[in-house]
């Protein structure tokens, strides 16, 4: 009788501390040195091509904020807070997403909370040790670079340039087995569905390798926008003469799918 009521307490607290119902989402943030009544903006990508659209805002209260809505699948999204330049880019999905911001230096904000954006903290952080050489190479040389420009010292300009298209070619090369690798054994991230249309979108498309990654995806994944906008170029491409048959009369027939991104 003691072990049942102890589990049926153990439930109640597990209900209680249960924020977010399905379908929703919670963002508890933190501003640290943010005055009070300062406006935080929720934001996302324009479904029109028009940039970026507010869809919420809410005041700093003691440091702190909180945004609750509800949300149908993952997506990018930015928080914008008032007075402090740059954005945070996070994933917003069914869970608690827990935002720290840094209003010092807004690209060190921590985020955390659901599996996707810890997966896009991981994967950013990986980025950033393959992407080193040539941030270090650029820090390392801006000064000289500068002077040299003052001077029209044409010598050193160009070998500096030639020096920085080197590193820059090999971490290119590296970041994009990077991102391949990664979409190879990650296939429930949110992340990878986004790289495979990438992939699709890319002058050096591999339409076979971003069949055989979109067929290894979650289902989940296949039913976002950018799953089914995977789909649709695939079906395109096996029959691309389906838009035209489908097209009304008179209708000049779609062209192909683009690699521009």
């Amino acid at each position: 009788m003691k072990k049942l009521i102890l589990l049926l307490s153990a439930a109640v607290v597990l209900i209680s501390c249960n924020k977010v119902g399905k379908g929703e989402y919670l963002i508890s943030g933190t501003a640290k040195g943010i005055a009070n009544g300062k406006t935080i903006i929720l934001q996302t990508q324009d479904p029109n091509g028009m940039g970026l659209k507010s869809t919420d805002t809410v005041k700093v209260k003691d440091g702190k904020f909180e945004i609750k809505g509800k949300i149908t699948e993952p997506q990018f999204y930015m928080l914008q807070v008032e007075s402090v330049n740059g954005k945070i880019p996070f994933i917003l999905e069914n869970g608690e997403v827990t935002i720290a911001v840094n209003k010092d230096s807004i690209n060190k904000s921590k985020i955390s909370g659901t599996y996707s954006n810890d997966e896009f903290v991981k994967f950013n952080e990986d980025l950033v040790k393959v992407q080193k050489t040539l941030v270090d190479f650029q820090k390392n040389n801006t000064p000289a670079m500068n002077k040299a420009q003052q001077t029209k010292d044409t010598a050193v300009i160009n070998k500096l340039m030639k020096e920085f298209s080197k590193i820059q070619e090999t971490v290119g090369a590296e970041s994009k087995k990077k991102y391949l690798s990664y979409a190879e054994s990650h296939p429930k991230s949110f992340i990878s569905v986004l790289i495979i249309q990438g992939m699709q979108n890319s002058p050096d498309l591999d339409a076979a390798k971003v069949e055989k990654l979109y067929a290894s995806l979650d289902e989940s994944l296949k039913s976002t926008k950018p799953g089914k906008a995977i789909k649709a170029k695939l079906d395109q491409a096996k029959n691309p003469t389906a838009s035209a048959a489908t097209a009304p009369a008179g209708a000049a027939p779609q062209p192909a799918a683009g690699s521009a991104k």
